[in-house]
């Protein structure tokens, strides 16, 4: 081998091995990337509300702003984006201009916990399904956002070994572990101003009127926004009403001069009647129940019973829809970027939530299956007593206080 043939490979040696260390050097920067990569999915199941967009958006920009690479996969219409794998790829721009736009942009569905470990019509196990599309994507969390049941289905795919994180969202505010729900505030303005615009009608013709309020378990939207909205009568499923003091306190305010009166109703509402039934007689009379709902039947004896002409307005899923107000929008912004905070530390099995003015997280496991009820005997009951506002029940002038 002459000297040229010497310097040839001599070169040829050189670039060898200079390709062999870049591709080396490309293979670790591609480690290094693949270990610094966060992947999240993202759903929301049960009834929407407002602010879920702001929440979602919350945890959004606490994970793109962190200074690493993100993926953030959003399960379309709730569990069953989870289940069936239905999804999409969601970047920065998906989030922008959805802080004040209600409903969600993943689409929701209610999925009952009760059915969760029962095949679907094609046989399919839906727990199974749901890990399996976790695993299939290399998850690194599952950001889930919802109610009680939600929480429960949450709780179940922690227990399965998923990482999970979840956000308190429900009009109700009957969530266990969290003193707010993200959804309540602006549910009890729109209740409110509900209220608030039948009074004028009322007035005008000196009127028994019904506001139909949502919470079918639980009564804290119809109690705040029955002491906002100025109502006579509160009625809410934690405290069995009697219709004859219900009629005892409309004729009480006509003793006074008031031409007019105003019951804030929750759907739930329950005589103490009803409330003494057991499980088997309350089937059996729902079943022959001829009303489409209690504030009809509490108008119809209302009228029945003292002559007075009664109206039912019911402002229905109008209580949960439209753009949040400022509070929810500062609220499950905040709740987001906690959440965020939780997924970039590793914290997971955690709900974010909200005790002594402070957000906190919560364990998953303290909040399933546990319902958060209005407390008969709380101030804020004796308080709207001390107003003079009736619920149906024990007058405010035999309380203790």
């Amino acid at each position: 081998m002459d000297w040229n043939e010497d310097i040839f490979v001599s070169w040829c040696w050189v670039l060898l091995q200079f390709h062999i260390n870049m591709n080396h050097s490309a293979q670790i920067r591609s480690a290094k990337k693949e270990v610094s990569m966060i992947r999240i999915g993202m759903l929301t199941s049960g009834g929407d509300c407002q602010a879920l967009n702001a929440a979602m958006r919350g945890v959004a920009k606490g994970l793109f702003n962190a200074g690493k690479e993100v993926e953030l996969f959003g399960f379309l219409d709730g569990y069953k984006g989870l289940i069936y794998g239905k999804y999409k790829m969601l970047s920065p721009s998906d989030f922008s201009g959805i802080l004040t736009k209600g409903g969600t942009i993943l689409g929701s569905s209610r999925m009952p916990f009760k059915n969760m470990r029962d095949p679907d019509e094609n046989g399919l196990d839906k727990v199974e399904a749901m890990k399996h599309n976790y695993y299939k994507l290399s998850l690194d969390c599952l950001v889930i956002l919802g109610g009680n049941g939600t929480h429960k289905t949450a709780n179940l795919l922690r227990e399965e070994g998923l990482n999970v994180v979840t956000l308190p969202k429900t009009i109700d505010n009957d969530l266990w572990g969290t003193d707010m729900t993200f959804g309540f505030q602006s549910a009890v303005d729109i209740a409110t101003q509900c209220i608030d615009q039948i009074h004028t009608t009322a007035a005008s013709h000196g009127r028994v009127f019904i506001v139909e309020v949502m919470g079918h378990k639980v009564g804290y939207l119809t109690l705040n926004a029955g002491i906002a909205g100025g109502a006579d009568i509160i009625l809410i499923p934690e405290i069995p009403y009697d219709i004859n003091k219900i009629i005892k306190a409309i004729q009480k305010r006509s003793e006074r001069g008031s031409k007019f009166t105003i019951l804030a109703v929750a759907e739930g509402a329950i005589s103490k009647e009803v409330a003494a039934l057991s499980k088997k007689e309350f089937k059996k009379y729902m079943a022959d129940y001829k009303y489409p709902s209690v504030s009809y039947e509490i108008a119809d004896k209302i009228k029945e019973k003292s002559g007075m002409e009664v109206r039912v307005t019911v402002p229905g899923h109008t209580q949960r829809g439209g753009s949040p107000d400022p509070y929810d929008r500062v609220f499950a912004s905040r709740l987001g970027a906690e959440a965020s905070k939780l997924i970039l530390k590793g914290e997971y099995g955690y709900m974010v939530g909200y005790q002594n003015r402070e957000v906190v997280k919560v364990p998953l496991q303290d909040v399933a299956g546990k319902l958060k009820m209005v407390d008969p005997d709380s101030t804020i009951i004796k308080e709207a007593k001390m107003l003079g506002i009736s619920f149906g029940a024990v007058s405010y002038t035999h309380l203790t206080l």
